[in-house]
Order: C-alpha cells, then structure tokens, then sequence
C-alpha cells in the first residue's frame, strides 16, 4: 500500500523508532481517524491490513503494555508539524470521568491556538479530585525542559490552580501568568491594615463591569495585580504578575482547552469510552490520539483558510476547524481508492511548518 508507507516515511522524519512501531503508528492513525473512538475493538476493526481484527486487537494491546513513549519528544514533534505561533499562550486545566467505580482524571498542559488547545503534556493522576502543586510543577518543568521559559507568553489557569507554593513557583521561573482565584481568597486591602475576601474588594463594581485594581496587593505573601469582572451570581478574579489591564482579556483564552477536551470527547475521539484504567497506558493512548487530533486540526486550519467555515448569526463557526479537518481525513481515508491526491495533500500537515 503506497500509501501507507508515505505515511511511514514522513512519521520516520520526526521519530527515532524502528520500523515496526513505525508501521503500528502509521496504522493506528489510519485506523482511529474512521473510527472516531479510543476503543480498541473499533479501532482494531478499522486497521489496514490482510490480518484478523482479533490479531489487530492485539498488536494494539501489546504496543500499549510494552512500548515507552518519551512524551517531550511527542510534544516536540506536535510543535513542529502545527504553525504556532513564535510564543504561546499556555493552559492548565484538568479533565475527569468514571469508568465504574476508577475514576480516570488527567492533567493537562496545551498551548492555545485558533480556538482550540493543542495539548503537549499530560499525566494521568491515578486518583479523584485535584491535582497537588507538585504534580503540576513536574507538568510545567516538562514544557521548560523542551521549550524553554522565553516559548511562554503567560499561562492561565482556573481557580483549581492556585496557592502560595505554585505562585511562588511561577514567580521563580519567570512564567508570566494569569490565573482566576476564589471569591474568598484573602488579599490586603488598601490601606494595609487587613485582609480581606477578594469579593469584598470588589462588591461595589456593578453586574457587567470590570476593574483593576490601581496598585498591587499581598496575596499568599506576594505582591501580584488583582483584575475582577462582576456576573450576575458571581466574580472573575484574576491575579497576574503583569500588565493588569489585559489580565481578563488573556485569561479568557483558557477556555480554549475546554475546546480540546470536547474534541478528545464527545466531538472527536469519544475519549470516555476507553476500558484502559492503568495511568501509563492511558497516557500512552492519549500520545496517539494527540497527534491524530494534531493533524486533524492541522488539516481543518488549512482547509478553513481554502474555504472559510461558515460563522452563525451568534457569532461561532458553524462547525469547528478540528471537526473539518477530521471529517475531511475520515472520507479521505475511509475513499483511499479514488481520493489519493487529497491522501497526499493532507500528508503535508504531518511535516515540520
């Protein structure tokens, strides 16, 4: 299959591995863009190849159990294929299911971009609830140990993301930042003589509006710029080290990982329907689907530029460049026969930009 080995070549460009693995992955990603699902029966019914789906099957077990994946390598190989920008806007945030009684619950660390997140670390947590600041520390020295602290434009982050020891951290490491705090989380007041609970601070700002404080002010011990908006039923906090006047602005870009985790789901590859519970095998799971959605998303960037998605009366895309591009490499794979050149065309966004 001419095809297929193309595809071998150009993942050969990025990964040291032998051609075996090579061969699976080339495989695996033929085979789960059709099956839009983490499960291995469907994605072993979808793998190119004379051999029984139960032999698929399998091999899919095996590459799972047995085959280590150098996650920063991944992460760098995602950077190279995609065309992001010279620096990035980072997002931490966490996603979480049951599956029985095992809770599944996964860290994540992406890069906004378009809309969407393009994810570059992850760690399966192996517990319920949030993840500790160590966990997002060794996250966070990951993407420094490959990219550097000059890649990051600022992080943002939600209120599950807060505390002394993590600022601190952030601080340290020179990572400009803009994270949501809890209504109730203590800063100083004004006049210096009290702490008090940030929505306090702010209960004066009418519903709709937004404000920066003029000054810092002592939270967790440090100095940091407070920015709030008002909702109806609650308050946007955010903290940042920075140029406070944008500090709402940017942090709204969070919600660009939101968007990934309903790509890795419901509108792509149905994530929650996997039956792997062990914390190494997902994540090694998640290192294949992350470069299927990487090159669905690459491909839905350059078909959006060829042919603008339609933008509905709210405003939004009718239909997400992540989902353009995976239908695109759905019909493209499932009609390999007769869409050849397209085959050819979408290999394009699997080379370094």
């Amino acid at each position: 299959m001419t095809e297929l080995n193309t595809l071998k070549s150009k993942l050969t460009e990025h990964l040291d591995w032998n051609q075996a693995r090579i061969d699976f992955l080339a495989r695996f990603l033929l085979a789960i863009i059709p099956a839009q699902s983490v499960n291995l029966s469907r994605i072993a019914q979808k793998f190119p190849g004379t051999a029984q789906v139960d032999s698929h099957y399998k091999r899919i077990q095996r590459f799972l159990r047995q085959f280590p994946i150098d996650s920063t390598i991944i992460a760098r190989l995602i950077a190279a294929i995609l065309p992001l920008e010279k620096t990035w806007i980072v997002c931490l945030d966490r996603t979480n299911w049951r599956l029985g009684l095992i809770e599944i619950n996964i860290l994540f660390l992406a890069v906004a971009h378009k809309g969407a997140a393009i994810p570059l670390f992850w760690m399966t947590l192996g517990k319920a609830g949030n993840s500790s600041t160590q966990e997002r520390i060794v996250l966070v020295r990951r993407f420094l140990e490959a990219f550097g602290v000059e890649k990051i434009r600022f992080l943002t982050a939600d209120r599950e993301f807060i505390g002394k020891k993590w600022i601190a951290f952030l601080k340290d490491n020179e990572i400009p930042f803009r994270i949501r705090i809890r209504s109730n989380s203590r800063i100083r007041s004004a006049r210096g003589d009290q702490f008090m609970a940030a929505r306090l601070i702010f209960r004066g700002l009418p519903i709709g509006r937004a404000m920066v404080l003029n000054s810092t002010r002592e939270i967790w011990g440090m100095k940091l710029y407070v920015a709030a908006a008002r909702l109806q039923n609650d308050y946007v906090i955010v903290v940042t080290d920075f140029d406070p006047e944008n500090a709402l602005s940017d942090y709204l870009r969070r919600w660009e990982i939101e968007t990934l985790f309903g790509c890795l789901k419901s509108r792509g590859f149905n994530l929650e329907e996997t039956h792997l519970t062990s914390p190494e095998r997902i994540d090694k799971l998640l290192a294949l689907v992350t470069l299927a959605f990487s090159w669905s998303y690459g491909v839905g960037l350059a078909q959006h530029a060829k042919q603008p998605i339609r933008i509905k009366k709210h405003g939004r895309l009718a239909k997400s460049i992540f989902r353009k591009g995976l239908e695109f490499l759905d019909n493209v794979i499932s009609n390999m026969i007769i869409k050849t050149s397209e085959f050819y065309w979408a290999l394009r966004f699997l080379s370094c930009t």
